[in-house]
């Protein structure tokens, strides 16, 4: 069984055109940098990875995860985590609530406040638990963003420009944070993004997109 994400001979259609190609296998702790032009497909290509393709789109070849195949899998049974460059955390619920959506479904409550508590405290944010959202700082939100992800157990994470609005010292230590993640977790990571520096710092093989389709 060939543990990681596997790409194999993927292939994305827009009005019949081809729009994309990939076949990669990323192993457990690596990480594969995607870059490319905007508009050329980098994330039509996670969207199909997670099960979300648009109706505009066709999605053809086989995803597998740890050697299974998840690709006719329901996006929420995919075990696939995704980190966009906003945080997308509730401004209604505080910080503990916003993780505990993210967990999978059962357990006692008082398990799951300490997977909480101990999940903040692993990203100092010890005690952030009642904090509302609004009232963080950009660092500390995409480090709550990280935690949300990580608390649903995924197998592999994909990140879509996840650094893009941070600046140039945030950008740099929360990129660092979420690569050790990954990388003590032993998850394959798949990485799209304009910066060269988040691909240096991914220290991964790099594939450049260029449009197939000539637009």
């Amino acid at each position: 069984m060939d543990k990681g994400l596997t790409l194999r001979k993927i292939c994305i259609l827009k009005d019949a055109k081809p729009l994309i190609e990939v076949d990669h296998h990323i192993p457990p702790g690596e990480i594969l940098t995607v870059m490319g032009p905007s508009g050329v497909g980098k994330s039509t290509l996670l969207a199909y990875i997670t099960g979300t393709l648009g109706p505009d789109f066709t999605g053809m070849g086989e995803i597998a995860l740890d050697g299974r195949d998840i690709t006719t899998t329901p996006p929420h049974l995919r075990q696939i985590g995704i980190l966009f460059q906003d945080d997308l955390l509730f401004p209604h619920m505080s910080v503990g609530a916003n993780l505990a959506f993210g967990m999978p479904p059962g357990g006692r409550r008082a398990v799951r406040q300490r997977l909480i508590a101990e999940a903040l405290r692993d990203v100092g944010l010890e005690g952030y638990a009642n904090r509302d959202p609004a009232t963080l700082s950009g660092g500390q939100r995409a480090r709550v963003a990280l935690v949300r992800m990580m608390l649903s157990q995924p197998k592999a994470l994909l990140l879509d420009e996840a650094f893009s609005r941070l600046d140039v010292a945030l950008r740099a230590q929360v990129r660092t944070l979420i690569f050790q993640t990954a990388q003590d977790r032993g998850l394959p990571v798949l990485m799209v993004t304009h910066d060269a520096e988040d691909a240096a710092a991914a220290k991964g093989p790099v594939i450049e997109l260029r449009s197939l389709s000539g637009g």
